[in-house]
């Protein structure tokens, strides 16, 4: 089993960083509503029982995890109402003593502990077949822990200012350069914009996988974002033929030409599923797109003991045999390397306000999911909801790109099969939320309406002050407000 990294503990310092920097409540008041669900629970719907029956034989060999998420034995039951007394204790201690009570003290000895001690149980419920080892973190990882404040990526697309995530994240790169070569390309019809959207996110990705990790400088980054490089890249697209796969790399090198001949690629596919997206916007035009991880569904399986959090396993992010042939590969494992991530929380400005802004989790299918939308609604004329639900499709510049079954039914799919492109189906991709400025004081919240059990939307804000005539509820996954 893969062993948890010190990725685990970013998030609080992540959010304890941003609340010294924007915020305008306490830091106690901020973990308040996280104590209250941890504390009275909430109820189990359909979503959740199959992520912990998918995880059954994995949590069923630790006691701490086991007895959190397998009462009796078993998942928690549809309609149940699942608590972790644990959880909320562990987020009254962080209240009361800061983020800096997971990194060093009790909490951080306990992280620690259960690492280089797993809590395996001695009567296992399911099977498991690979072993369990030891790890080696220390109290010092964590305490040696920094959040890092990197420059944002940037594109233009459509007169729109396009922001994502540097590295060690690759979305920004790669929905950024695929961007750039569909600016270059600027396809007419819908069956043109979808061929196109898909040569250049397998065009990115083939970047990505050539020269995208933690330690990539932040020089070659910028040349990946380069108009000209992506102006050379889309010379490939062919609008009469899929690009055979896998298309190579480029040559990001400050020269840039039509068409020039690179190495071969190779596919690399990332594995985050377990991740989590949050769009939220305020009333003075604050914008956040938040995408944080663990992982796969469920983590590493281990449960804290007594503190009733998951340890993640954000080292399979990293490869572990190079997978590039004879050229360097960026995300082999080293000491201090963060590992590289699919996460592309992406915010859109126009004229300097937000415009825009969506994420979604799902491993290395975030960064299509998050193109893709981006396409739907500025390239094929969607609204927001309807670019989110619309069927999608993913190429990471594999044999064969990933569709969800409506997609492989439309007449869409049928007139991309006979450009040469190849599908496989998935039962779904990504599971997107996103926020759009309508102008004139109005925002447009919106979330998936199938996905994962259909997602949220929604505006918090007290009663008087938001205006009873422009306060629209227009579905489950869609919300208008507009404040005085």
């Amino acid at each position: 089993m893969p062993h948890p990294s010190t990725q685990q503990s970013r998030s609080p310092a992540t959010w304890a960083e941003a609340l010294r920097r924007w915020g305008t409540i306490s830091w106690r008041s901020a973990l308040r509503p996280a104590m209250t669900v941890a504390e009275h629970g909430f109820v189990v719907d359909d979503t959740f029982h199959n992520q912990v029956a998918s995880n059954l034989d994995a949590f069923g060999q630790f006691s701490s995890t086991s007895a959190l998420y397998l009462p009796g034995g078993q998942p928690p039951a549809v309609g149940s109402v699942f608590r972790n007394p644990d959880l909320a204790a562990t987020y009254r201690l962080l209240a009361r003593d800061g983020a800096a009570a997971l990194y060093r003290g009790p909490v951080a000895a306990d992280i620690a502990a259960t690492v280089q001690d797993p809590p395996v149980a001695d009567h296992p419920i399911g099977s498991w077949p690979y072993p369990i080892r030891p790890g080696g973190m220390t109290t010092a990882d964590l305490a040696a822990y920094q959040v890092r404040d990197p420059a944002p990526t940037h594109v233009a697309y459509h007169g729109l200012d396009v922001y994502g995530t540097p590295t060690p994240s690759s979305g920004g790169q790669a929905v950024g350069e695929a961007l750039n070569i569909l600016a270059a390309l600027a396809p007419s019809g819908e069956i043109a914009t979808l061929h196109d959207y898909l040569e250049a996110s397998a065009l990115a990705f083939a970047d990505r996988n050539r020269y995208l990790g933690d330690d990539t400088p932040r020089a070659l980054l910028d040349e990946l974002l380069d108009p000209a490089y992506a102006k050379e890249r889309s010379c490939l697209v062919d609008a009469a033929h899929a690009l055979p796969r896998p298309v190579p790399p480029g040559s990001p090198d400050g020269s840039y030409q039509d068409c020039p001949t690179a190495m071969a690629a190779a596919e690399v596919a990332g594995t985050e599923q377990h991740t989590t997206n949050l769009t939220v916007a305020d009333r003075w035009g604050n914008v956040v797109e938040y995408t944080l991880t663990i992982e796969q569904i469920g983590g590493s399986a281990m449960v804290v003991p007594s503190r009733g959090f998951l340890l993640n396993n954000e080292l399979t992010d990293f490869n572990f045999t190079p997978t590039l042939g004879g050229a360097p590969d960026p995300n082999l494992p080293a000491p201090g390397k963060r590992p590289r991530s699919s996460m592309s929380p992406t915010i859109l400005l126009r004229d300097g306000e937000p415009f825009l802004a969506v994420g979604s989790p799902g491993g290395a299918t975030i960064i299509t999911t998050v193109l893709q939308i981006l396409v739907n609604r500025l390239d094929l004329g969607m609204t927001l909801p309807e670019a989110i639900a619309a069927p999608r499709v993913s190429e990471r510049n594999g044999p064969a790109s990933q569709a969800e079954p409506a997609f492989l039914a439309s007449p869409q799919a049928a007139a991309l099969t006979q450009l040469g492109h190849v599908f496989t189906t998935t039962s779904e991709i990504g599971a997107a939320t996103g926020i759009e400025s309508l102008g004139g004081g109005q925002l447009l919240a919106a979330a998936e309406p199938v996905r994962r059990g259909g997602g949220s939307a929604g505006v918090v804000v007290p009663a008087d002050d938001l205006d009873d005539q422009t306060a629209n509820i227009v579905g489950p996954i869609e919300v208008v407000a507009e404040y005085k």
